[in-house]
């Protein structure tokens, strides 16, 4: 199986630094950025971005915008989300993706927070060389956020909304001539953390953080449940962090955060598990800055901060 990698990007100071993780170093080390987009007039207001594999493009939300720039910070199109009120949008955030295939761009608008339209969320499909909104939806959500997870049958598309206290919602998309179909899934208990690199599976952590599941996608039958005893620990004196993903197809990345009793430290681990069986295959021995500083990739290799500041790729058996 070839896994498609994502391009990763750091955004500092206003300049986007994009690392193009198709082509795998040497050896493990820091990574130098292959493409570097001014965006600093923007002052601060990102709050999603994706960039095309052949580093050409930047896609960004903002507020109350979606906007689309070359390498050279000129702009290829804008589409304005319209006006809201102006105690709207209140800790929400606008996201966007490309589809697999980068025809498409799917963004998520948090229209409930935003006090927009009747209150509810809108997931919009955009044309990624125009601009032109090809459909929209609206969703039975009322979102701070979401993630996008492009499927690898590039057609469809997984997304998650957060709802803070309330849970999560998630569904899924497909363009088709008569706009989105949509299919809604019953977890407002569980919040997805990674699709796997064949996409035939979905792994998730229950709101309350007590307990890791994978499930077999698209239908979302559960295969295997962890509970969080499994790792050692207690409900209350430890949680499963919304964080991790799928190191390869068969194994994933389970994060585990608690605070020290005497200390009052905080802590994390990253546990290796076997998706098929449920069994713990260990730690993964990586120093991280907090809990969410590993990104596995899904072909075996996996992304840290140095002390520096610096992605460093970590590649199998280095």
């Amino acid at each position: 199986m070839t896994v498609i990698l994502p391009v990763h990007t750091r955004l500092v100071g206003g300049r986007l630094f994009v690392y193009d993780l198709s082509r795998p170093p040497a050896t493990t080390g820091p990574l130098s950025p292959d493409a570097v987009f001014d965006l600093s007039g923007e002052d601060g207001r990102i709050e999603g971005l994706t960039v095309t594999r052949d580093l050409g493009r930047a896609v960004y939300t903002t507020t109350d915008a979606v906007r689309c720039v070359d390498r050279d910070g000129r702009e290829v199109w804008r589409l304005e989300f319209g006006p809201r009120p102006e105690q709207g949008l209140v800790n929400a955030r606008a996201s966007c993706e490309f589809s697999l295939d980068e025809r498409l761009v799917w963004i998520y608008r948090p229209d409930g927070m935003a006090m927009r339209g009747n209150g509810l969320d809108r997931w919009l499909v955009v044309d990624t060389v125009t601009g032109d909104v090809r459909a929209d939806v609206e969703l039975q959500s009322v979102g701070h956020g979401a993630e996008h997870f492009p499927e690898p049958d590039g057609v469809h598309m997984l997304l998650d909304v957060g709802e803070g206290q309330d849970g999560s919602r998630v569904f899924r998309g497909r363009l088709t001539g008569a706009g989105i179909e949509l299919t809604d899934y019953p977890w407002e208990d569980r919040v997805v953390v990674s699709l796997a690199p064949d996409g035939r599976h979905v792994m998730t952590v229950h709101h309350e953080q007590e307990d890791v599941t994978f499930h077999t996608w698209p239908d979302g039958a559960e295969v295997v449940r962890i509970p969080l005893a499994a790792f050692g620990h207690e409900w209350g004196d430890a949680m499963v962090e919304w964080a991790g993903g799928y190191l390869d197809p068969d194994i994933a990345v389970v994060t585990v955060v608690g605070e020290d009793e005497e200390t009052e430290e905080e802590w994390h681990r990253h546990h290796l598990v076997d998706v098929r069986t449920g069994e713990i295959r260990g730690v993964l021995d990586a120093p991280t800055r907090d809990s969410y500083d590993l990104e596995p990739l899904g072909d075996g290799s996996f992304l840290r901060t140095d002390d520096e500041g610096r992605p460093w790729r970590h590649q199998p058996g280095a």
